[in-house]
């Protein structure tokens, strides 16, 4: 089940390569890893009980389907494979923790996930 791989996508003991290593991709591909990694940074966050997460909309469920539709269309679009698309969603996630940025992209990826239709 996608639930039990996201915790192993995002904490997984290996670092994630740095963000400059990567090829980029195009800026709608880049948007949705970047707001897929903040959906299950949020869902884990909501699952744990975490009040400032459990202000947004649940995304446990929404959150993992905009995952997982995302990273599918990705690999097919640029040809990446599983484990580059997990390599990407763990350095962003890990970017967005760094940097502190999670409560200012959740705007913007919560509209795309509403644009999505999911």
């Amino acid at each position: 089940m996608i639930a039990n791989l996201l915790p192993l996508v995002f904490l997984a003991m290996q670092p994630a390569p740095a963000a400059e290593a990567l090829d980029p991709l195009p800026a709608d591909q880049q948007g949705a890893i970047r707001c897929s990694a903040a959906f299950a940074l949020i869902a884990e966050r909501q699952r744990q009980g975490d009040e400032a997460a459990l202000a947004y909309p649940p995304l446990g469920e929404r959150g993992r389907e905009f995952f997982v539709r995302s990273s599918a269309q990705v690999m097919d679009q640029s040809e990446l494979d599983r484990a580059a698309i997990t390599a990407r969603l763990r350095s962003q996630a890990e970017n967005i923790v760094a940097e502190g940025t999670l409560d200012q992209i959740m705007p913007p990826c919560l509209l795309m996930l509403e644009a999505s239709g999911i």
